[in-house]
């Protein structure tokens, strides 16, 4: 049995615009996951946008003088359709989330959805960086524009390190290696064990708070980072699709699974659980 999927974005995300709550819990079903867990965007930074880029045209409401500025999540109908789901799917266990994006940067908002929310599973995590004008907020990946891949990464982990230490609210941690996803073509290839003392130093800290490592599957988590999660004292791990459409549901998990094996994890008694240190 494949572990369950702690994170999986449908149509209550704003940037999952081929998201389907109901065909990613048949896509569970089919693929015999015991549970799912659907942790929504709640975006709370606005982003500067580089001039020229160019977006989907369902986000151009979304967008004033080049500043992307994310919906709120629509908690009401998003409880509304998940318990719809719960209904037709008995057999699949369906787990309310929210993915928070730099919730240390935006308490009081998140404090407040997370009230309203009522949420089974919290996910943090870090999506934006200043702009190089210092005139607001990017996307992380906008910056490879600008600065060098070895300054991103280390700036992404250093604001990572932030985000542990200055919010408690969360559960799990989401893909630590974000900015590996749009790592540069044209440059040296990416390596983990150039950051090995950065990543290092955020597994330490999240160990230390007692927080849960996502193993992200969206660009599959290199073994070292989560031999490092081990080493540094941490405790357990999700295994985590980002799908933000149905067919990516558990996607590359086999290979996940081995790995984290390998690595010393081991699931638990209850299936809908946290993996834990063998």
């Amino acid at each position: 049995m494949l572990p369950p999927d702690s994170h999986v974005h449908s149509q209550w995300s704003w940037d999952a615009l081929a998201g389907s709550m109901e065909r990613s819990c048949l896509r569970a079903v089919e693929l015999g996951l015991p549970s799912v867990a659907f942790t929504e965007h709640a975006d709370l930074t606005p982003w500067r946008l580089s001039p020229g880029v160019k977006v989907p045209e369902e986000w151009n409401p979304l967008l004033v003088d080049s500043v992307l500025t994310p919906p709120p999540l629509d908690v009401g109908g998003y409880h509304e359709c998940l318990e719809r789901c719960r209904e037709r799917h008995p057999g699949l266990r369906i787990l309310s989330g929210v993915e928070l994006s730099e919730p240390h940067w935006h308490r009081a908002r998140a404090a407040a959805l997370l009230d309203a929310g009522a949420f089974e599973r919290v996910l943090a995590s870090v999506h934006s960086a200043p702009t190089a004008a210092g005139d607001g907020f990017t996307e992380v990946s906008a910056r490879y524009d600008d600065q060098s891949p070895a300054q991103v990464v280390r700036a992404y982990l250093a604001e990572t390190v932030r985000l542990i230490q200055q919010f408690e609210s969360f559960e799990v941690l989401a893909h630590i290696d974000y900015p590996v996803r749009h790592w540069p073509a044209d440059g040296k290839p990416y390596d983990p064990y150039d950051f090995e003392e950065e990543y290092r130093h955020v597994l330490r800290c999240l160990a230390t708070a007692g927080k849960v490592l996502e193993v992200n599957t969206r660009v599959p988590l290199r073994s070292e980072v989560l031999a490092w999660w081990r080493e540094e004292g941490g405790q357990a791990i999700t295994f985590a699709s980002d799908a933000h459409d149905p067919d990516a549901v558990a996607r590359g998990f086999g290979d996940a699974v081995g790995m984290a094996e390998a690595a010393g994890f081991r699931p638990g008694r209850d299936p809908h659980g946290f993996w834990s240190r063998g």
